[in-house]
């Protein structure tokens, strides 16, 4: 239960990296949310609020990128990344999947402009904390958002959404961000295998840490990092090399579109904002097809 609670508690990191980045002029942002500082608590609401001064923000920049060179881009440009994908193929999507969901804001901002069902996937605490969240900041939560609790190393993923108004058949877009490494490889695969029963057209987007930084043979400038998800809190298990990545999801049913590394991040978001930030290969982000048979491994 303890390493759950302490995987939990990396929830609100990405949020705040959203939400101090709303901060830089728009033209240098790597992603837009406006919503993000608000589903946060009063302390870190508090810390992103200080990084409107310039000179504040680029400290916290600096100093996030000390403990983990590229971590500051990879975080948003993988959220950049899926959001474009999603973006591009959200009319041929019949729902919206996001496991691990943590203080994501895209089903917050979807119910703007789409009817499509979003459901969040997360541990029970985690949803407790954002529902609570979301009533404090925005009031009733848009109907179109689904609050899932489930443990995915304990949990049946189709039966709970199913549970909570998944209807099987329908397309899904489903969003799996940051949340890998912090499983165990039956867990992936648990959930993998789950998501074969997906219909064809459906799309995955998710990350993963490189498998030699978890097994500590190359640490990628971020040895700070080692220390803390491996060795001192034990939270990250799994990792996946670029190369393998196709064959991995192939025998689940997908099919690999494409998968974005630092270059793609430093080519595609960071130079157009004019920005000096590096990208690490530490992280890469993958998005697959749904291939027409339901195939998947034992």
């Amino acid at each position: 239960m303890a390493r759950r609670n302490r995987a939990a508690q990396t929830a609100f990191g990405p949020t705040v990296l959203a939400a101090i980045e709303q901060n830089e002029p728009p033209r240098r942002r790597l992603v837009d949310d406006d919503l993000a500082a608000a589903l946060l608590p009063l302390r870190l609401r508090v810390l992103v609020a200080a990084t409107r001064v310039p000179p504040v923000r680029h400290a916290v920049v600096r100093a996030v990128e000390r403990a983990a060179p590229g971590l500051w881009a990879n975080i948003l440009c993988r959220r950049r990344f899926t959001d474009d994908h999603l973006s591009a193929v959200l009319a041929e999507s019949d729902a919206v999947i996001i496991l691990g969901s943590g203080f994501d804001t895209r089903g917050y901002h979807l119910a703007g402009r789409s009817r499509v069902p979003v459901f969040e996937v997360d541990l029970p605490v985690n949803i407790a904390r954002k529902r609570a969240a979301v009533t404090r900041a925005l009031g009733t939560p848009p109907p179109s958002v689904r609050y899932v609790p489930m443990d995915f190393e304990r949990d049946d993923l189709a039966t709970t959404l199913a549970e909570h108004g998944y209807r099987a058949g329908h397309r899904a877009f489903v969003v799996w961000e940051g949340v890998t490494q912090y499983l165990t490889a039956d867990a992936v695969h648990a959930t993998l295998r789950q998501l074969s029963s997906l219909p064809p057209g459906s799309r995955l987007t998710f990350s993963y840490v490189q498998r030699d930084f978890i097994d500590g043979a190359n640490l990628y400038g971020a040895p700070s990092a080692y220390r803390r998800f491996r060795v001192r809190n034990q939270v990250w298990h799994f990792g996946l090399r670029p190369d393998e990545v196709a064959a991995f999801i192939g025998g689940h049913g997908w099919t690999l579109a494409e998968q974005a590394g630092p270059d793609y991040h430093v080519n595609h978001y960071i130079r157009p904002t004019g920005r000096r930030l590096a990208a690490s290969d530490l992280e890469w982000t993958a998005y697959a097809v749904k291939d027409s048979a339901n195939t998947s491994i034992p």
